[in-house]
C-alpha cells in the first residue's frame, strides 16, 4: 500500500506542475499584451515627441487638448509621481513604452529622452477576447488534472474491481476463486495476500473435511470392538475372561485415546503458524542435538545414524518447530530402516537443505505427491511403531509451509531407501 499512496500523490503532484507549465506556456504563447496595442504604443511615442518640443508650462495643456480632440484618456505625469524600479523606466523609452495592469485595465506609459524625467500616461482598454481568458484556462486545468488521474485510477479501479469479484466468488462457495496478478499492479501486495488467505482457507477447509473423514472411518475399529467386548463380557460367566475382555477393551481405548490426541493435535496445528519465534544457532549443534534425542528409539530398532554436516553452518528458524519436522522424519526412518540413517545438511547462498535418508523399501514414486497428505499411508509395508495415523509427514510439511520452505521426497541415491528433503531460506521471513 505504501508504494500505492508514492505512486498516487507522484502522479498527482506531477500532473499539476506539468499542466501548469503547458498552460502558462500557451497562456504567453497565445496573449502578449503588446500584440494588442500596437497603434497605441505609436500614438504615444507621436504624442511624446510633440510634447517634448512644448516648453515645460505649455506640456500639461497640450496634453489635456490632445486628450479632447482625439478622445483618449492620456495624461502628463511627472517623474517623481512614478514609483516602480529603474529597470522598467528603461522600457519607458523604447518604442512600445512600458505596458502595466490593474483593475480597470491596462496603461501605458512612454517617454523619451528630451521627456525625462516626465512621461505619458494613455489609459488602454482591457481586449474583449482577454475577460473570460482566465475562467477558460481555469477550466482546461482542472479538466486536465481530471484526465490524468482518470488516467492513473482507471487501472487501479480495474484491479479493485477483480479483487471484488474474486472476493464474491470465494464468499460464495467457490474456494478455488483466485486473482491472476500482473506486474503494472498497483496492489501487488493486496493480491497476493488474498490470494495467500484464499489459499490457506481451502486448505484448512480440505483439512477439516478429511480430519472428519478419516476420523469418522478409523474410529469405527476400536468402539467395534468395544461393543463386541461389552457385549461378551455381559453374557460371559466366568469371571476370568470377563477380566480378559475388560483388559482387551482397555486397549481398545488406549488406541482411541492415541487416536483421538493425534487428530486433535494436527486440528490445532494452524492456530501456532502465527506464533513462530525465528532464531539463529549452529547447524553442527543443533542437528546433532535432535539426532541424541532419538538415540533410543534409534539404539533400540539396532540403527546406526551417519551425518554430513556443513561446518560452520548457521540456520535461521524456529527451532522448536523445526526440530519438530526433522525429529518426525528421523522416527519415520526408524520405522522402516535396515540397518542405517544418513542426515546431510548443506547449504549455497540462498537456502538451507536437510537430507535424511535411509536404507529401507523407500516409498513407491507414484505415491511421492502424496506422503504428506494428512492420513496417508501406503498399504505395501507397515512400519514397527503400529501406531501410525499418517499424520508425522503432513506435519513436517506445514511446518516447512510456515518457514516459506519446500519439502520433497525421492529415492536415496546412497542407500537406495527413502531420501526426504527439506529445503529453506537462509534468512527468516
Amino acid at each position: 500500500m505504501r508504494k500505492l499512496y508514492i505512486y498516487l500523490l507522484t502522479s498527482a503532484l506531477v500532473s499539476i506542475v506539468v499542466l501548469g507549465w503547458l498552460i502558462d506556456l500557451f497562456s504567453e504563447q497565445t496573449f502578449e499584451t503588446e500584440n494588442h496595442f500596437g497603434w497605441q504604443s505609436t500614438l504615444a511615442s507621436g504624442a511624446a515627441k510633440q510634447v517634448a518640443r512644448q516648453s515645460l508650462g505649455q506640456r500639461a495643456s497640450f496634453i489635456e487638448t490632445l486628450s479632447a480632440d482625439y478622445e483618449l484618456e492620456i495624461s502628463y505625469k511627472k517623474g517623481d509621481t512614478l514609483a516602480v524600479p529603474s529597470e522598467l523606466k528603461v522600457q519607458m523609452l523604447q518604442s512600445k513604452g512600458l505596458i502595466l495592469e490593474d483593475q480597470q485595465g491596462f496603461y501605458l506609459l512612454k517617454t523619451n529622452q528630451k521627456l525625462l524625467p516626465d512621461y505619458l500616461e494613455l489609459r488602454l482598454a482591457k481586449p474583449p477576447e482577454q475577460k473570460d481568458n482566465d475562467a477558460f484556462l481555469t477550466l482546461l486545468f482542472y479538466t486536465g488534472v481530471c484526465t490524468f488521474m482518470w488516467f492513473i485510477l482507471s487501472p487501479l479501479a480495474k484491479r479493485l474491481s477483480i479483487l471484488t469479484d474474486a472476493a464474491k466468488q470465494f464468499a460464495s462457495g467457490n474456494f478455488s476463486a483466485r486473482i491472476a496478478t500482473d506486474k503494472f499492479t498497483y496492489i501487488k501486495d493486496v493480491e497476493l495476500t488474498f490470494n495467500r488467505m484464499a489459499s490457506q482457507i481451502e486448505k484448512l477447509l480440505a483439512e477439516n473435511k478429511l480430519l472428519a473423514s478419516s476420523l469418522s472411518h478409523d474410529i469405527r475399529t476400536p468402539v467395534a470392538c468395544l461393543r463386541f467386548g461389552l457385549d461378551a463380557a455381559l453374557d460371559e460367566g466366568d469371571i476370568n475372561k470377563i477380566y480378559s475382555l475388560l483388559n482387551r477393551m482397555e486397549k481398545d481405548l488406549d488406541q482411541m485415546e492415541d487416536m483421538l490426541a493425534s487428530y486433535l493435535s494436527f486440528a490445532t496445528l494452524e492456530q501456532k503458524a502465527h506464533l513462530l519465534k525465528f532464531e539463529q544457532t549452529s547447524a553442527t549443534d543443533y542437528f546433532l542435538a535432535l539426532i541424541e534425542q532419538v538415540a533410543p528409539k534409534l539404539q533400540g530398532a539396532g540403527l546406526k545414524v551417519e551425518h554430513e554436516i556443513e561446518s560452520s553452518l548457521s540456520i535461521t528458524a524456529d527451532l522448536h518447530w523445526l526440530a519438530r519436522a526433522v525429529t518426525n522424519l528421523l522416527s519415520n526412518a526408524a520405522d522402516f530402516a535396515t540397518m542405517t540413517i544418513l542426515v546431510r545438511v548443506q547449504s549455497d547462498e540462498q537456502h538451507v537443505y536437510i537430507h535424511i535418508e535411509d536404507d529401507g523399501p523407500g516409498i513407491a514414486p507414484q505415491n511421492w505427491h502424496k506422503v504428506f497428505s494428512p492420513f496417508f499411508q501406503e498399504q505395501s509395508h507397515r512400519n514397527r511403531a503400529q501406531k501410525s495415523y499418517g499424520l508425522g509427514l503432513a506435519i513436517v510439511a506445514k511446518v516447512v509451509d510456515w518457514h516459506h520452505g519446500k519439502v520433497s521426497v525421492s529415492q536415496s541415491e546412497v542407500l537406495r531407501g527413502a531420501k526426504f528433503t527439506l529445503i529453506l531460506p537462509c534468512k527468516a521471513q
